[in-house]
């Protein structure tokens, strides 16, 4: 049977309040007393019941991971980053699945049902107010790719969005392609929203570059694949931007199927920069997103609201780089 806090409380000769104090944080315990029990505790193989600790200090460490595109193999990595760095800072996240989900108060519900400390948004989809949802109902929140704003609600760690479209034109004009597209992901989330905005925004001050735009169902390869599968049935663009890389794939994709070839008939540029965009059978131009960095400071953020769940809202916003690779013809 596993050893309980009286166990360790008799094997070191101390009471059951001596033992519960060395192992709640902050609590008064002095250095030989601390090392007594601890000593026990290693003979005894004995670990702290997390969920007990939590009825002690009013604090579960839990944090909620909340994301609604679980279809982009992006995740995985971001998921990854944000599991490990919390748990490196001694909190347990809690993922949560909101897909399809369209009212925050239901995951406010949720989430507060499961006690947790602390909610990051991980989503460049969902709008500002589904994180602020959150912060109203007295629950500290970062959201994690989130909108630019210049007077956020609640923290906001991301990219400029507007500026990563404009990025693309501007790398598709420099190389001489004079029809561009962009191909983004759902025309509701506000990341497809800003990208194209920008896009278009650098786009429109070239006269002798034509634009067009169209949507995909969502951020994932199936998508992307068959938006570019009814481009192609019509008069498809030089280029293309493609919100992002999963959606690029997919594209990528419709075109082979089409016995077409990039970058010599069709270019591709992407946005993230995941793993697999690297592959040599895919060799996606793509503008990088700081991943680790976002995931870094969201957890650095999310700590300091843990003190001082009433810190000012502050943007932090990481700049991009363009990844050349493949799918592009060279500048000239």
């Amino acid at each position: 049977m596993a050893k309980t806090l009286k166990d360790v409380a008799e094997r070191a000769g101390v009471s059951r309040s001596a033992v519960s104090r060395t192992f709640t944080d902050g609590a008064s315990v002095s250095v030989k007393m601390r090392k007594r029990v601890e000593k026990a505790a290693e003979e005894l193989g004995y670990s702290p019941n997390a969920l007990a600790s939590s009825l002690t200090t009013g604090r579960t460490k839990l944090i909620g991971l909340v994301s609604n595109n679980f279809h982009n193999p992006i995740f995985l990595e971001v998921f990854d980053l944000f599991t490990r760095g919390l748990q490196d800072q001694g909190l347990r996240p809690l993922l949560v699945n909101l897909t399809d989900e369209t009212d925050p108060a239901n995951s406010v519900r949720m989430l507060r049902q499961y006690s947790v400390d602390g909610v990051v948004v991980a989503s460049s989809t969902l709008p500002p107010g589904f994180a602020k949802a959150f912060r109203d109902a007295g629950v500290p929140v970062v959201h994690s790719f989130g909108r630019l704003s210049t007077a956020p609600q609640v923290h906001v760690v991301g990219i400029d969005n507007v500026e990563s479209g404009r990025m693309a034109a501007r790398t598709l004009i420099e190389r001489g392609y004079t029809k561009i597209g962009f191909l983004g992901g759902p025309e509701i989330a506000t990341s497809t929203q800003d990208r194209m905005q920008g896009f278009i925004m650098e786009a429109t001050g070239h006269p002798d570059v034509e634009v067009s735009h169209s949507f995909a169902d969502a951020y994932s390869f199936d998508a992307g694949r068959k938006e570019m599968l009814r481009l192609l049935d019509g008069t498809p663009a030089q280029a293309y931007f493609c919100g992002d890389d999963v959606l690029s794939i997919g594209a990528l994709s419709a075109i082979a199927d089409n016995n077409l070839s990039v970058p010599d008939d069709i270019g591709i540029i992407g946005l993230n920069d995941m793993e697999m965009s690297a592959w040599e059978n895919i060799n996606l131009t793509t503008i990088h997103q700081p991943i680790k960095q976002i995931v870094a400071s969201t957890i650095e953020l999310m700590l300091a609201m843990l003190k001082d769940a009433d810190r000012y809202p502050e943007a932090r916003i990481f700049a991009c780089e363009i990844i050349e690779r493949g799918t592009l013809k060279p500048l000239p």
